[in-house]
């Protein structure tokens, strides 16, 4: 008898746990208590320094956008007529970080080869234009929260006289500021890498800016990796052969990052992805889901950003269809 109740309740406890992408309906519209919408439109979320605002873009190549959390007022940044960004991001200042490029050909070769780094000033004033740091840049950009430091990737598409084909290289540099105009300073070459086997992004500063949090490519996988930065040697976090694990927002304590991980998905791939948390361990199995968006068919979340006190996550609900980067609105999940 003792067994028999033991297989019922197994049973019963499984018919609970939806499989991946089965459940019908919106996953925005089924949110936990956790879990609120921030805006209905807007993706690629990052926190202000002060953890009182959050920043994202209206679409990729479109405007840059700032919400008030306390009012929900929001604020047009890039308000001046411009090709399209594709990030904002806050520099410990305040100042804002921004990558887009200077004129639009199509999506595919102005994303690969024209993107470059831009800096708006906190206080700008209408008629003020984000400031360009000279520098094309692949991807994301990783922004130390306590320095002036930066780190980015570039590949062959942004220099192909520098880079061979399946060639990319991640740098460090300062932003500072040279008689009022932001620059590039102290630039560094960390690491390189070869395609298939690795094509890099740079993601979040740890460990009071000595080590490097990033991502390694080998489509259509992805995993999780640091440099130290003095001495250059790597650490493996999160690698699985048939896995996909993108790193994303580093917790303020440096001890957890958040992943777009294609665990427990119908498919091992950046389209089928939700938000897990992983401790920053060698070779870590301690991996935690934190969205179940992908319950819901043709839904991902993706994207994630931690607050400044560790207590919020922001993050963007995303569909399975779509490029990576693209969102449909910003939620907020409190964490404590």
């Amino acid at each position: 008898m003792t067994r028999i109740l033991t297989a019922v309740a197994y049973a019963a406890s499984l018919a609970l746990i939806a499989p991946q992408g089965t459940k019908q309906g919106s996953a925005e519209d089924h949110l936990p208590p956790n879990i609120t919408r921030l805006t209905f439109f807007g993706e690629r979320a990052a926190w202000s320094p002060d953890g009182r605002r959050v920043a994202f873009m209206e679409k990729s190549f479109g405007d840059a956008y700032e919400i008030d959390l306390a009012t929900k007022a929001l604020r047009l940044l890039t308000h001046y007529p411009h090709p399209g960004f594709l990030r904002v991001q806050y520099l410990p200042n305040g100042d804002y970080f921004l990558i887009g490029a200077r004129t639009f050909t199509d999506i595919r070769s102005t994303r690969a080869h024209d993107q470059e780094m831009w800096v708006l000033k906190r206080d700008f004033t209408p008629g003020d234009h984000a400031i360009p740091l000279g520098h094309k840049i692949s991807e994301g950009v990783a922004i130390s929260r306590t320095s002036t430091k930066i780190a980015w990737s570039n590949t062959h598409g942004q220099f192909p006289e520098e880079l061979q084909e399946g060639e990319s290289v991640i740098y460090t540099a300062d932003v500072v500021d040279q008689g009022g105009t932001p620059a590039l300073t102290n630039k560094k070459e960390v690491i390189r890498a070869r395609a298939p086997e690795c094509t890099l992004e740079a993601q979040d500063f740890r460990d009071n800016d000595r080590e490097l949090i990033y991502t390694c490519y080998r489509s259509p996988f992805a995993d999780v990796l640091g440099v130290d930065l003095a001495s250059g040697r790597v650490t493996v976090y999160r690698k699985l052969a048939g896995e996909y694990n993108e790193v994303e927002g580093i917790f303020p304590d440096g001890r957890h990052t958040l992943v777009e991980s294609s665990r427990e998905q119908a498919q091992q791939n950046s389209n089928y992805i939700d938000i897990w948390k992983l401790r920053l361990e060698p070779n870590s199995d301690d991996f935690t889901r934190v969205t179940h968006w992908g319950e819901y068919a043709g839904y991902k979340a993706s994207n994630p950003v931690v607050s400044p006190d560790g207590r919020r996550i922001a993050f963007q609900s995303a569909r399975s269809k779509d490029p990576a980067g693209v969102g449909y609105g910003i939620f907020v999940m409190d964490l404590k």
